[in-house]
């Protein structure tokens, strides 16, 4: 029930929730109150006191806005709506002897601090602070932390805000940062001088309201007015997170993220964050020809005169790999399918059912994790599959939630009942469930890879039943939803797209063997797996550098923008598709990707819902017998999953000392 207050603020009377604080309450009115500790997804310290404002009739000093609620204020004499000023002289001076303790020590480092041009203390310096200081003390400085290869600290400049330390423990779910000492001698360190152990530990670089805590990677590369920013999507995972694109030129130079409640709120991963070093490396920027076993470079016209002459009267098939666009996956499909081919784009062997979307994207939507009061992970370990999507799951629990595994015994950073390691447990669950309230079954890519997958997702769609619930299929690849709701699949499974097979086109699917004896047209950004096999390689663009489509795990389609441009010779995904179909003599219908998309969303009109979470019609799977065998896991390496990623030098750093980490400790005898 709510309980509403009428409150007066800067002479504007404003009816809100009397659970809200004033600081949230001066923002329903517009009314700026400058902060550094406060943040709405973290828990209230109120310890900067930069938020302060003047309660008429209450006590004769101001008040901390993040830290009192509307309900705490009392009425008039006459039980008028209590009174807030926020830019009277008692909060004026207030405020310029908070900004005057804030830079006691702080050091003068601005020309040569990451976070010049952006910060939160210089802007508020300005607006807030005076133009001189009385005191003349020599300034404290602190040694330095070494958080590891993705944190640069200066810890001179911290001003003790704690937001670090209250996202690594609430939200990351690790322990390794704290504050130790009281008063002057108060300093945000890590226990033991430990490194943070956690994917989600790059969010603290946007945290923080000064240069405390920086990119290390990002460091003395570039100032903010000097980049270029576009409004992008993240690949790296299904999720889907909204990000922002900054590039210098042609490079991409840092991705930071962009706020979208319903899926990543304003957190991204440490992947998605720092895999933009492997948009340099390795890419393929010209086409090549295998002749007498060796690759030489050719042109283009010369390369896709020699796919069209291979693929002449052959038995193709289409491979769609985990990062491709729903525009290229629908026009190779239309592409081989018009040469008498199969597409299929579920490389990884997962069963999921082709046509019934209730199955292979399920019905809940992301932002249900949030009311969940039991949710089921079956085949999932979600901390590296979606670490942004854990972090729900973990504010979840923390809400109260009830959390069981059924799969894979893993660290989740929150307390999650293993109920046991795979398909038997299933069985005993299923037979034991009854109805829940909110509950959530969230079943991984892990528990449906297997010859059985299909039978073991009706199961889960079983149990959802029986709880009265929802379903949420978690997907590990960016293009996977996209292109199953393409029709970029096979009866049968990859097995039978491949059956046979005497040309395979490859787009981008770098994580499997390609059959012996078969021809093979490589169409990807990267000399990867996929490359290193192909006959032919036909360079393609990588994510920031096309404009597409991607549809997330909850079937929420996204546009992706392009941010830079492809190096050398490569082109766009659907161009070579739709140059290499007119060279073959059957020219797909479309010469721009306006009318790609035209002909795409006729065929599949739910993708013209941009930025919605389609609803699907549920479309239970029979309950077929299922092996009694162990669930696998889709992702045992978090940082080395595609092409990107593992052309970066700074994702194998992580990978080493992520193993480095799980290795047991040996003493010597």
């Amino acid at each position: 029930m709510s309980d509403l207050r009428k409150i007066i603020i800067d002479d504007q009377e404003i009816e809100v929730d009397g659970a809200m604080t004033l600081i949230q309450a001066c923002e329903q009115v517009q009314t700026e109150v400058p902060r550094f500790c406060y943040h709405e997804r973290l828990s209230i310290a109120g310890n900067c006191r930069m938020c302060l404002v003047e309660v008429v009739g209450g006590p004769p000093k101001p008040a901390a806005s993040c830290a009192m609620q509307v309900r705490d204020l009392r009425p008039g004499p006459n039980g008028e709506p209590p009174v807030v000023k926020t830019n009277s002289p008692m909060v004026k001076k207030a405020r310029e002897g908070v900004m005057e303790f804030m830079l006691i020590n702080h050091p003068l480092d601005c020309p040569i601090c990451d976070q010049g041009g952006e910060c939160d203390l210089q802007d508020q310096a300005m607006a807030y602070g005076i133009s001189e200081t009385r005191f003349t003390e020599g300034k404290r400085a602190v040694d330095d932390l070494n958080l590891g290869p993705l944190v640069s600290t200066a810890m001179t400049r911290c001003i003790s805000c704690t937001r670090c330390v209250r996202f690594t423990t609430e939200v990351a779910g690790i322990t390794q940062m704290g504050q130790t000492g009281r008063g002057e001698d108060a300093e945000i360190t890590s226990y033991l001088n430990q490194t943070l152990d956690s994917n989600l530990q790059g969010n603290i670089i946007d945290l923080c309201p000064v240069g405390a805590l920086t990119s290390k990677p990002y460091a003395f590369t570039a100032r903010p007015w000097e980049l270029s920013k576009t409004e992008s999507i993240d690949v790296m995972d299904a999720l889907g997170s909204n990000i922002r694109i900054d590039t210098k030129g042609r490079e991409v130079m840092r991705i930071v993220p962009r706020n979208h409640d319903g899926v990543n709120e304003e957190w991204i991963s440490d992947k998605t964050r720092f895999n933009w070093d492997g948009l340099r490396r390795q890419r393929l920027d010209k086409p090549y020809i295998r002749e007498n076993g060796r690759l030489r470079p050719a042109s283009w016209p010369e390369a896709l005169a020699a796919a069209a002459t291979a693929m002449d009267g052959k038995k193709v098939a289409g491979l769609v790999g985990d990062l491709a666009p729903v525009e290229a996956a629908f026009a190779l499909k239309q592409f081989v399918e018009g040469q008498g081919g199969s597409v299929e784009c579920r490389v990884d062997g997962a069963k999921l059912p082709a046509g019934n979307r209730s199955a292979y994207v399920g019905t809940a939507s992301v932002e249900d994790i949030d009311n969940a009061k039991v949710i089921y992970l079956i085949g999932t370990n979600p901390r590296d599959e979606a670490p942004v999507l854990n972090a729900r799951i973990r504010k979840a629990w923390l809400n109260g939630a009830d959390v069981k595994l059924i799969g894979v015994a893993a660290d989740l950073t929150y307390d999650a009942e293993h109920l046991g390691p795979g398909r038997a447990t299933v069985e005993k669950v299923l037979s034991d469930a009854s109805e829940a309230e909110n509950a959530l079954v969230i079943i991984g890519q892990g528990a449906i890879c297997d010859d059985d997958g299909e039978a073991v997702l009706g199961k889960a769609m079983a149990l959802t039943e029986a709880l009265g619930g929802k379903m949420l299929v978690l997907h590990t690849a960016a293009g996977r939803v996209g292109a199953m709701d393409a029709g970029a699949v096979t009866g049968g499974g990859i097995n039978a797209a491949l059956d046979g097979a005497e040309v395979i086109y490859n787009l981008g699917a770098d994580e499997i063997d390609m059959p012996d004896g078969a021809f093979v047209i490589y169409q990807g950004s990267h000399g990867d797996r996929g490359a290193h096999r192909a006959d032919i390689i036909l360079p393609a663009a990588a994510f920031p550098e096309e404009n597409g489509l991607f549809v997330n795990t909850e079937g929420r389609p996204q546009l992706a923008q392009r941010a830079s441009f492809p190096p050398g010779e490569a082109k766009e995904n659907w161009a070579i598709l739709r140059a290499l179909s007119a060279q073959a003599g059957a020219a797909l219908g479309y010469d721009t990707l306006a009318q790609l998309r035209q002909a795409l969303i006729a065929e599949v009109p739910h993708l013209a819902q941009i930025d919605q979470v389609v609803e699907n019609e549920w479309q239970a799977l029979p309950v077929m017998p299922i092996e009694m065998a162990k669930f696998g896991l889709a992702v045992t390496d978090f940082y080395l999953t595609n092409p990107i990623t593992r052309a970066s030098a700074l994702m194998a750093e992580l990978s080493a000392n992520a193993k480095a980490r799980m290795a047991t400790k040996v003493a010597a005898e």
